[in-house]
């Protein structure tokens, strides 16, 4: 009995001395959760603030990715390659009406093995290519030839329309900022689709150093004329000569630099409202170093608010989603890239490429890729990672070269480094990576985030791993906060800043 009052004390007195862990949480200097949950930026000293990233992806968040009506359903050709099945289902589908919600409608690919030798092409808009399954339906590049899988294309080009362009007239536009003053507003109303337009100037590259570059064989310094960068906007108000813009400027204009110029734009030809899901993607190769096999299985080009979702590639050279330039308003999510099969060297393994605008990347992994979540030259935020997982890396995570501007790196958990840094001559002269890159509770190896010389920073807020020099010493620290301690609230920017949106409407 005494026993029993023994042990039964000794469990009451390890009950009261228990103290449940709490992990402590902390706040940015630079974005305060108010008590009722919105978020508070805080300007630096030159009245720059953490962009909003949260009008990414497709229709910038404001429409939901919908489960499209099927029109179609094809079976797979089990005694042959199956392309000319799959393309000339698409050519049908695509002479259809589109729907009022912008859809001719989803092509059902049944369970089964559809071999492809060659490139699929969607072409017009409204067309959603959907599987039963990544353990249902697959398709398999098969043979040789390096290429795209499933390419979905436009045409046309991003237009200036004439006798629009001015100027604006605010000496310094802050990083953040929905707004400006332009010379006159009269030609524009709400609306209207527009580029903020900001040019490259000689003073800008000297400033960066960009014009001395360490050179090797093949390096080019920048010149001022390539790196002309154009954001497309919407004009959402109209006030006098102020002018509001629905996503925000990622980069400071400033008029020691050329400042910047709005002009209405339109790119006619960009195809929409398409899309790829529900399937498994592999190609075949014959080697581990093997360079003439499928090389990207989903690719898009001129188009604008598409998605892609559920789908798991593996052996591609390049990447599983690729993402030009000339699209915007794409969301990637809840996919995964695997095992590619190439040398390990310049140009490969890119798993998830984003070039264009306003697109999203979230749910996502990597395995033994360079780069596994990277931007590629002068792409244009704001762009979006977010929940993403790297293993068994081979090089880094970020923007890869030559001024990315405004990409959120968001809760991405890697084995290897995030790096957001001066490359010098890599390649043919990198130079600056980025600019307003944000990396928010991020897990890594370890991370290089420098600021540039000129023209804005970089953040690392939150990051857990080592912290090093990068490839070149003497560079400008980036914006540092609590590195290798957890607990940032929001535990996630992206979320916080969409929900934010969406309370607010």
């Amino acid at each position: 009995m005494m026993k029993k009052i023994l042990l039964l004390s000794a469990a009451a007195i390890l009950l009261i001395s228990f103290k449940p862990v709490v992990k402590k949480l902390w706040e940015s200097k630079y974005i305060k959760v108010n008590a009722d949950g919105s978020l508070k930026y805080i300007p630096d000293a030159k009245g720059n603030v953490i962009p909003d990233f949260s009008r990414v992806g497709y229709h910038q968040g404001d429409k939901n990715i919908v489960n499209v009506a099927v029109v179609k359903t094809i079976n797979a050709n089990e005694n042959g390659d199956s392309e000319q099945l799959l393309q000339s289902a698409i050519d049908e589908v695509a002479q259809l009406p589109i729907n009022k919600d912008g859809f001719r409608g989803a092509i059902l690919l049944k369970k089964g093995v559809y071999k492809i030798p060659g490139t699929i092409h969607i072409t017009k808009s409204g067309i959603i290519l959907r599987g039963e399954g990544e353990n249902a339906t697959k398709l398999i590049a098969t043979g040789k030839g390096q290429r795209s899988l499933i390419v979905f294309s436009g045409d046309g080009a991003l237009k200036e329309i004439p006798n629009t362009r001015v100027k604006i007239e605010d000496k310094f536009v802050p990083v953040g900022t929905f707004s400006f003053t332009v010379s006159d507003a009269s030609k524009f109303k709400t609306g209207d689709d527009i580029v903020v337009y900001r040019p490259g100037t000689d003073s800008w590259i000297k400033d960066l150093q960009m014009d001395r570059i360490e050179a090797r064989d093949g390096t080019k310094q920048w010149q001022p004329n390539e790196y002309n960068l154009q954001f497309e906007r919407e004009i959402t108000k109209i006030e006098g000569n102020k002018i509001t813009i629905d996503n925000p400027i990622v980069m400071e204009m400033e008029k020691k630099y050329g400042g910047a110029e709005i002009f209405k734009a339109s790119f006619n030809g960009r195809i929409n409202e398409v899309g790829i899901e529900n399937m498994y993607i592999e190609s075949e190769y014959a080697t581990d170093i093997d360079e003439d096999h499928g090389w990207v299985a989903v690719e898009f080009n001129k188009v604008e608010n598409a998605w892609v979702r559920n789908i798991t590639t593996r052996y591609f050279g390049y990447a599983a989603v690729s993402i030009k330039s000339n699209s915007k308003q794409i969301t990637v999510k809840d996919s995964k890239c695997l095992d590619a099969k190439s040398i390990i060297t310049g140009g490969r393994r890119y798993s998830f490429n984003n070039d264009g605008q306003l697109n999203l990347f979230m749910n996502l992994e990597s395995t033994e890729a360079r780069h596994d979540y990277v931007t590629g030259a002068k792409t244009l935020g704001p762009n979006v990672f977010y929940n993403c997982k790297a293993t068994k890396t081979h090089a880094d995570i970020g923007p890869h070269h030559r001024w990315a501007v405004g990409t959120l790196f968001d809760n991405i958990n890697t084995d290897g480094e995030i790096n957001v840094q001066d490359r010098g001559n890599w390649g043919s002269g990198h130079g600056w990576a980025g600019v307003t890159q944000v990396l928010w509770n991020c897990k890594v190896k370890r991370a290089a985030v420098q600021n540039p010389w000129a023209g804005g920073q970089n953040y690392s807020l939150g990051t857990q791993g080592e912290k090093y020099d990068g490839r070149l010493k003497g560079r400008p620290d980036g914006v540092w906060e609590n590195q290798n301690q957890a607990g940032i609230n929001p535990k996630s920017l992206y979320l916080a800043q969409l929900q934010n949106r969406k309370k607010v409407k």
